[in-house]
């Protein structure tokens, strides 16, 4: 009796072993086709400051924190143009909080002088930013180039629609600086592009490797400034345009300049931000 007590016993562990060392292939089989994750986005999302232009520099961290992204283009009401020793420490207070600061502007140029264009200059270097968001004049490209030598700093010419009387489109942007510098390129507002009737994905991917920086908005009226809504409410072809910035290798930033509410723009910007992370991940990229 005891030796068959010993037998059922044996038979029970080899038994439970072999259920252990199935479970163990099972397991290890599940981890092994697991779905991989998706690889990371190349397209990054971030905020022109000016959609929070009625807000002060706490409230904008803040903002960001919630948005859940760093990459912050700072406009002048955020980092004023003060003397150099002023704007690195505040510059600083932005890096504290996490955020990276990718571009300053916009940031007008319309004085063919010296003595206009290099506090501007100093002021981006003191901020430690990398890409000034520009609304020159044609007559200024020619200084401009020599201060974007010097200075090392890339120059992003923002289109501003048919209003702009110097640069309505990229394409108009592209055509005055095409013999210029590599570093002064555009910075594609694809609302103002799509006002004068311009393709903004056709716009991408002719300008290539001279779009520098690209600001997102969309429009309900492909015409009409006034229509802007929150972006995947309107006519934008988002899809088409993250696809076309993917092609091109671009490695800047899609920053969304949402210029509507402006005492109440976090509903809109929020709303936004699901959308476009929404087409990324339909994609197959991980937002």
């Amino acid at each position: 009796m005891p030796c068959m007590t010993s037998n059922i016993s044996r038979r029970s562990l080899l038994s439970g072993g072999t259920m252990l060392a199935a479970s163990s292939l099972l397991s290890n089989s599940a981890i092994s086709f697991a779905a991989p994750s998706p690889p990371s986005s190349p397209i990054r999302l971030g905020i022109a400051s000016y959609t929070f232009r009625k807000f002060d520099q706490a409230h904008l961290i803040e903002f960001m924190k919630e948005l859940k992204t760093p990459y912050l283009n700072l406009k002048d009401v955020h980092l004023p143009m003060t003397p150099a020793d002023q704007v690195a420490p505040r510059a600083a207070e932005y890096r504290a909080a996490g955020l990276t600061l990718t571009a300053a502007g916009t940031i007008t140029f319309n004085k063919d002088d010296d003595d206009d264009i290099r506090p501007k200059f100093e002021y981006v270097k003191a901020a430690g930013i990398p890409i000034i968001v520009a609304a020159p004049t044609h007559q200024v490209l020619p200084r401009l180039e020599k201060f974007v030598k010097e200075y090392n700093i890339k120059l992003a010419i923002h289109n501003h629609g048919p209003e702009d009387k110097n640069f309505p489109s990229p394409f108009d942007v592209l055509d005055a600086v095409k013999n210029l510098d590599p570093r002064i390129g555009c910075c594609i507002d694809v609302g103002h592009t799509m006002r004068t009737g311009t393709d903004p994905v056709a716009a991408i991917k002719k300008v290539g490797s001279r779009v520098h920086d690209i600001h997102m908005k969309d429009l309900a009226q492909s015409k009409v400034k006034e229509s802007q809504v929150a972006v995947g409410d309107g006519l934008m072809p988002v899809r088409g345009i993250f696809q076309a910035l993917i092609g091109i290798g671009y490695k800047g930033n899609v920053d969304l300049e949402y210029e509507i509410m402006e005492n109440d723009p976090m509903p809109g910007v929020i709303k936004s931000f699901a959308y476009m992370r929404g087409v990324i991940a339909g994609m197959g990229l991980n937002a």
